[in-house]
């Protein structure tokens, strides 16, 4: 099972890192928060304080086309919050 899908690299998640040293992680569904923290630290080398979790439901989306009325839905998503410890640092643009 792979755990980390992938980090969040949005505006909100940027100010977090910088002023409450969080980062954000899309993670496998049903990965608990104990595999989350020992994910991140084998992958980054860092030092977890603390994970939040948030589980997301996949939304429903409609709209009116020319075929006609298309219906489908959107995919559900786990979300982690990682809080690091004073001194630790993700830098995820260290490959580019």
């Amino acid at each position: 099972m792979d755990i980390l899908v992938k980090p969040i690299i949005t505006e909100k998640m940027t100010a977090q890192a910088e002023s409450m040293n969080r980062y954000g992680f899309i993670v496998d569904t049903r990965a608990t928060k104990i595999q989350i923290r020992q994910a991140v630290e084998g992958l980054y080398g860092v030092r977890v304080s603390a994970v939040n979790t948030m589980r997301y439901g996949g939304k429903l989306k409609s709209r009116y086309t020319k075929a006609g009325f298309v219906q489908g839905k959107s995919n559900a998503y786990k979300k982690a919050i990682i809080t690091l410890k004073d001194g630790e640092v993700i830098d995820f643009y260290s490959n580019i």
